[in-house]
């Protein structure tokens, strides 16, 4: 495994590989890595013959000061991780590397970016496809793995992807979750004991909306959800919504035709955790 912290470093070595024809996939991370990115990584390896794995705590994308600095760090443990698993090369930046010069691009994603997340964190998506855009431009990559823990993110940058014209495919994998059915996510290291406690019964309710959908209203199922949730102690609701998977537009009734998904955003005392469901 080889660490390169430039983006010069990385496209020189990238470029010996790319010579011999072989697929290459990229895994952009934040770090702080468990198990679903590592999951990642497995699938990457299925397919393509070399495995890139980028680490880098961007932040255009907090809108969020504090968010941001108390952003799990954990880049010796996270470098052993990816050595274990077998890694051809990781890339390291620094802020400078990546942000020389401030990004002034502004992306416009339509009915995708107005709701949701995009709806309460003003400016994210724009950070997101700054420095997936960034990377993807260094990496070069033929296939980039993403998680559908983040179901919004994952249209964005597929609409970024066409907007941009890349030759890239965006890869969905499924969301890996601990034991006891709590989407793994590297902000669970920051959750208070009790908690973390509590924070499975996201899941828990996600799962009871699903059996809900025969018996109850779009409408009912969503303040029946909401309810629920805030009345986890230290638990406080952002979104949830019942969604239509492709536009991510509000359902109003389960005759809608097209998949749906409920998605949700909560916080558990200061810290915001998200997941989502799919309606069978």
């Amino acid at each position: 495994m080889k660490t390169l912290a430039t983006a010069k470093e990385l496209r020189e070595a990238i470029g010996n590989v790319k010579k011999t024809g072989q697929l290459l996939g990229f895994v952009p991370t934040m770090g702080a890595l468990h198990s679903g990115h590592l999951s990642l990584v497995e699938e990457c390896k299925k397919t393509c013959a070399i495995c890139v794995v980028s680490i880098f705590v961007n932040p255009t994308q907090f809108n969020d000061k504090s968010d941001l600095k108390n952003y799990p760090r954990m880049p010796e443990q996270d470098l052993k991780k990816l050595e274990d698993a077998q890694v051809d090369f990781v890339f390291f930046p620094s802020e400078k590397e990546m942000y020389p010069e401030e990004d002034t691009r502004v992306f416009h994603f339509g009915v995708l970016e107005t709701v949701m997340e995009g709806l309460h964190r003003p400016g994210h998506f724009n950070g997101v496809a700054q420095i997936v855009s960034k990377l993807f431009d260094i990496v070069q990559p033929d296939k980039a793995f993403f998680g559908e823990k983040d179901f919004q993110q994952l249209a964005i940058i597929k609409k970024m992807v066409k907007m941009l014209d890349l030759n890239v495919e965006v890869v969905p994998c499924a969301t890996i979750r601990e034991d006891d059915g709590l989407a793994m996510s590297s902000r669970n290291l920051l959750l208070t004991p009790e908690n973390r406690k509590n924070a499975p019964r996201i899941r828990q309710l996600l799962l009871q909306a699903v059996e809900r959908q025969h018996q109850a209203t779009v409408q009912e199922v969503e303040k029946e959800t909401v309810t629920a949730l805030d009345a986890i102690e230290n638990f406080k609701t952002d979104y949830f919504e019942i969604v239509h998977s492709d536009t991510l537009q509000p359902v109003t009734s389960w005759d809608e035709k097209g998949p749906k998904t409920a998605c949700v955003a909560v916080y558990a005392g200061k810290i915001r955790l998200i997941d989502n469901i799919r309606f069978l």
